[in-house]
Parts: structure tokens; sequence; C-alpha cells
């Protein structure tokens, strides 16, 4: 799916003083991966409620496929997105009722295939009743990383075009991180990718890296392009790489 930002300005409507994004405009091509990075505040999870429709554009506007998100109903429009959260959201449910939140229409082989898909599949056959093992309030009964591959396997189940990233391996081990992106590089084939990076480490292997400040586009391009020049993200990859 091609996602189009054309000239978006975004004011929060509780802050109609203050600029969060500023003129903004980049293209994203069907398959591409585009990872985004900045500043607190630069506007990263603005652009992922912006997509979702939690909110409007200012001024400009947000196209999929060349049709704008206003013009498109809501269930349509959230349908063909995918969320994969920086905190997994665990239902008081068993594993198969919490996966099967990505499509409730999915069968019991589908739900079984998208565990396998995003490395969930052993982890919940080692538990008690193994998919009808009830997870507790909030996953207490599993890991960071176990909780991480439920949401995964969530969003490859409901298959949708665009997925979007929040950062998902944030609060995880060196050992879970690993397994967890395994699981992400699996459910971003074939799909349109917006991945909002804290952790620079994370978006090395990304088509483009978009840098944001202050509302705006300050820089483009892959990780070594950047790194080798002397603008804000060889300045945060600095700081975090010689820690």
């Amino acid at each position: 799916m091609k996602v189009e930002f054309d000239h978006v300005t975004f004011r929060y409507p509780s802050r109609p003083t203050h600029i969060v994004l500023n003129d903004l405009s980049l293209a994203i091509k069907p398959g591409e991966t585009v990872a985004l990075v900045g500043p607190s505040g630069a506007g990263k999870t603005t652009i992922f409620q912006l997509l979702l429709r939690f909110y409007d554009v200012t001024e400009g506007v947000i196209r999929f496929d060349g049709v704008a998100l206003t013009e498109a109903r809501l269930d349509d429009l959230r349908a063909r997105i995918a969320l994969v959260p920086q905190d997994a959201v665990i239902f008081s449910a068993d594993a198969m009722e919490n996966i099967r939140y990505g499509r409730p229409s999915a069968t019991d082989d589908e739900v079984i295939a998208a565990a396998r898909s995003a490395f969930a599949d052993d982890f919940i056959r080692a538990l008690p009743e193994g998919y009808r093992s009830f997870l507790g309030e909030r996953g207490v009964r599993l890991s960071g990383g176990q909780r991480q591959r439920i949401s995964i396997a969530r969003a490859m189940l409901r298959n949708a075009p665009l997925l979007l990233l929040d950062e998902a391996t944030s609060a995880l081990d060196a050992e879970s991180e690993q397994i967890v992106q395994r699981a992400l590089q699996a459910a971003m084939s074939g799909r349109t990718t917006l991945v909002i990076a804290h952790r620079l480490a994370t978006v090395q292997r990304a088509d483009r890296i978009v840098v944001l400040d202050h509302g705006g586009i300050v820089e483009v391009g892959r990780h070594d392009q950047l790194v080798a020049t002397d603008g804000l993200y060889a300045r945060l990859a600095a700081l975090q790489f010689s820690m």
C-alpha cells in the first residue's frame, strides 16, 4: 500500500497555537520499510495517530493508495492497518483468543499459523493448557518478549497491508529482542511498514530512515548514509552506540 503525506500540518485541538507537524510531505512506496527517528516531541507518535485517524490533519491531506483518509469509512481504514505497540496489550482470555483478536473470524488453524510465523507457537504449546491457557490480567504469566510475540502474531493474523511498529523491542532484554526482531522481520515481509524507533539499532535495515525534529523532516537516508553526515541522526547514533 502506498502512503502519502501531502503538506500535512497538525495542531492538537487542546493546543491550537502549537504546531506539532509543520508542512510535512512524505511518500512511502508499497512494501517499503520506513523508520521514523527523532527526539521526544518531534512528531513521530502524532504521525501514527493521524494514520489511525485518532485525529484529522489541520492542513494538507494523507492518502492511502491515492484516497484521502477523510474520504474512507473509519472501519475500512483501520482494517487496513495492523499495529504492534510498545507495550503489548494482553486481554483476559486464553492464548488462542488473544491472537484471534487480530481477526475475529479466523479459524484455529489460521491463529496457529500466525503464532508460528511470530515464533510464539513453541512457548504457547509449553503452557499448561497450550493455546487454551488463560494468560492472566495483562499477560502476567508471560515474559515481555512473549507478550510482544503474541502482539506480533495478532498483527500477522490481521494481514493488513500497512504495519505500524511503535518501538516494539524497547523494553526487552538482548535475548528476547533477537527473537522478537526475527518475528518482526517476518511480519514486515510484503507489507508497507512504518517504524517508530528510539533505539537506533532496530532501524539499521530500514529502506529509509526519516529524521524528524520540531515537526518537520530534517534528514532522509539509509543508516550508513546518515551516520556519514554531521546531522541529527549522526549525533543520536554517536550517543547510543558509544554507550
